[in-house]
C-alpha cells in the first residue's frame, strides 16, 4: 500500500480492491453489510470490508444541502452558549462590578464556578447522549441556561452570583459532546474540521458581538432599579428562548430519514453512512471500549494540550476588555470596540486552519504553526509598554486562540475510533479540557495581569511540546503499519480493532 495514497483518520481498501470496486459500478450490493450491522454483529471496523464506493458529485450536493440547514443551527447554538456565559466579563465592564462591589478575586471566583459543575457533567452526558434523543437534549438545555441568564439580571449580592453561575454550568454541560457527537455521526473525518470549526467560530462570534452588543445596552438608561448590565442578560437570555423551537425541529436524529432528498440522494446517504462506520465503528455500548481508553496515554497528552489550549482561550476571551482597559489603559467603551476586530481575527484564524486541515489531512502540525504566534503575543505582552504594540500583540494570539482548542477536538476524535472509545475520549477531552476555565481566572486576578500573561506564555509552550510528541509518535505509528501491510515487520498489534486496524491512518 502507498503510504501517500492512504487517507488519514479512516480506512481505506488496498489498490487491487479498489480497481474490482469501480469495476463492479459505483452501487455495489451492500446487503450484506445491511445485514451484518442490523444483526448488532459487526462489532469493530476490522469487520467492515472497505468496498464501499460514492458518488462524489452527489455526496458534494448532500453536503452543502446538510452545512445549509445545520450549520447555521450550529453556528447559533454554541454562539448563544458562549456568549450567556462570558458575557460576565463585558457586564463586569458595565456595571455588574460595581454594583454588586465585586473586587478582582471575586469576579475571577465567580468566572470560575462555573467550570465546577460544567466539568462534573460532560462524561455521563456523552456516554448517554446515544439514548438521548440530540433535539430534545439540546432544546432543554438551551431552555434551561436562558432562563438561568435571564435570572441573572436580578441578582443584587456576590452569593446570588454564585448560585447563578453553578446551575449556568449545569444547563450547559451537555451542549458541546452532544454536537460534536452528533457531527461524527454525520460527517466523514475530512469533513469534521470545518464542521467542528462553525462551533469554535461561534465562540469568536460571541466575543466580537458580545462586546458590541454590550457596548449598545449600556447606552440604556437605567429602568426602576436595572441598569445597563441587567438588560445584557434579559435581552440575551430572551434571545436564547427564541431559538427553542429551531434547536428542537433542525436536529433530526437520522437526516437520511427526511423527505427532502431524492432516491438518488437517499442512497448515497445510506452508502455514506455504511462508509462512515468502517472509521466509527458500531454504537453497542461495551465497557472495554471505554477502560481501554483510559489505558491510553494518548488520551492523556490530548487532554493535556486541550487543558493548556483552553487556558488561553479562557483567560484571553473572559478578561479581554479588562486586558484592552486595565491593562493597556483604554477606557470602557473604548476596551469593548477594540475587542471585536481582535476576535474577528480569531475566527478568520480558525476558518482558515480548519479549511487547510481538511484539504491536506493535518491537524497537529497546524495548531503548532498556529500556536507559534500566540508565543510571540504574549512575549510582546510582557516584554513591550506602548499599548499600542500591546494591543498589536493581542492579535498575534487571536491566532491560536480557537484554532487550538477547536483542531485538537477534532484531532482526537479523528485519531481514535470505535465509537464508544471516541466518545469517552471527548467526554474526557472536554473535562479537563474546561477545567481551565477555573484556573484562568485565578491567575488574570489583577492589571495589568503579568501573572497571567507569563502563565499563558508556558501553557503555550507546554502545548508545542506536547504537539511534537504526538505527531512524531502518530507518524511512526503510520509507518509501522505500513511495514506490516508490505510484510517487512510481523504483525505484533495486540488490539486490531478500531484505530489499531492496519488500514487505520492517524492524522498528524
Amino acid at each position: 500500500m502507498d503510504p501517500e495514497k492512504t487517507t488519514p483518520g479512516i480506512l481505506r481498501p488496498d489498490a487491487e480492491r479498489q480497481e474490482q470496486i469501480e469495476g463492479e459500478g459505483i452501487f455495489a450490493d451492500t446487503d450484506k453489510h445491511k445485514q451484518d450491522v442490523a444483526a448488532g454483529s459487526v462489532t469493530n471496523v476490522d469487520d467492515f470490508a472497505s468496498d464501499i464506493v460514492v458518488d462524489p458529485i452527489i455526496e458534494k450536493r448532500i453536503l452543502r444541502r446538510l452545512d445549509a440547514s445545520l450549520a447555521p443551527l450550529f453556528c447559533v447554538l454554541y454562539f448563544l452558549s458562549y456568549l450567556d456565559r462570558s458575557n460576565i466579563g463585558n457586564a463586569a465592564v458595565a456595571g455588574l462590578s460595581d454594583q454588586l462591589e465585586l473586587s478582582g478575586p471575586q469576579l475571577s471566583t465567580s468566572i470560575s464556578v462555573f467550570y465546577a459543575t460544567y466539568v462534573s457533567l460532560i462524561v455521563p452526558i456523552v456516554l448517554a447522549v446515544r439514548w438521548l434523543k440530540t433535539n430534545r437534549a439540546v432544546s432543554v438545555m438551551l431552555l434551561s441556561w436562558s432562563l438561568v441568564t435571564i435570572g441573572t439580571a436580578f441578582v443584587r449580592h456576590y452569593h446570588s452570583l454564585i448560585v447563578c453561575r453553578l446551575i449556568l454550568g449545569i444547563c450547559e454541560a451537555g451542549l458541546f459532546p452532544c454536537i460534536s457527537l452528533y457531527i461524527t455521526s454525520i460527517y466523514n473525518p475530512r469533513e469534521q474540521g470545518l464542521r467542528n470549526a462553525y462551533l469554535f467560530g461561534a465562540a469568536s462570534l460571541s466575543g466580537m458581538f458580545g462586546g458590541l452588543v454590550a457596548t449598545g445596552i449600556t447606552k440604556i438608561s437605567s429602568a426602576g432599579t436595572l441598569r445597563g448590565w441587567s438588560w445584557l442578560y434579559i435581552i440575551e437570555g430572551l434571545v436564547s428562548i427564541c431559538v427553542v423551537p429551531w434547536a428542537y425541529f433542525g436536529l433530526p436524529e437520522f437526516p437520511a430519514k427526511s423527505k427532502r432528498w431524492t432516491a438518488e440522494e437517499l442512497e448515497t446517504l445510506e452508502r455514506r453512512e455504511l462508509k462512515r462506520q468502517e472509521y466509527m465503528g458500531n454504537y453497542e455500548f461495551d465497557w472495554s471500549q471505554v477502560w481501554s481508553t483510559f489505558k491510553d496515554w494518548r488520551l492523556y497528552t490530548g487532554c493535556a494540550i486541550q487543558f493548556f489550549q483552553d487556558i488561553i482561550l479562557y483567560g484571553f476571551t473572559s478578561f479581554l476588555p479588562s486586558i484592552i482597559k486595565g491593562g493597556l489603559g483604554y477606557d470602557s467603551l473604548q476596551a469593548q470596540y477594540l475587542g471585536v476586530p481582535v476576535y474577528f481575527l480569531g475566527g478568520v484564524a480558525l476558518f482558515s486552519a480548519a479549511l487547510a486541515g481538511d484539504r491536506w489531512g493535518l491537524r497537529g502540525t497546524i495548531i503548532f504553526v498556529c500556536d507559534a504566534f500566540a508565543v510571540a503575543g504574549y512575549i510582546i505582552l510582557l516584554a513591550v509598554e506602548s499599548p499600542g504594540v500591546r494591543y498589536f500583540a493581542c492579535y498575534l494570539v487571536a491566532i491560536a486562540l480557537f484554532c487550538g482548542p477547536g483542531l485538537n477536538e477534532t484531532w482526537i476524535v479523528n485519531n481514535t475510533a470505535p465509537h464508544y472509545r471516541r466518545a469517552t475520549a471527548l467526554g474526557m477531552c472536554q473535562t479537563l479540557g474546561n477545567i481551565a476555565g477555573v484556573v484562568a481566572p485565578q491567575v488574570y486576578r489583577q492589571a495589568p495581569y503579568r501573572l497571567g500573561h507569563w502563565f499563558s506564555l508556558g501553557s503555550v509552550i507546554m502545548c508545542m511540546i506536547l504537539i511534537a510528541i504526538q505527531i512524531v509518535y502518530f507518524r511512526s505509528e503510520n509507518r509501522r503499519k505500513e511495514e506490516m501491510v508490505r510484510g517487512e515487520r510481523p504483525d505484533d498489534r495486540n488490539d486490531k480493532s478500531g484505530e489499531h486496524n492496519l488500514n487505520f491512518r492517524y492524522v498528524y
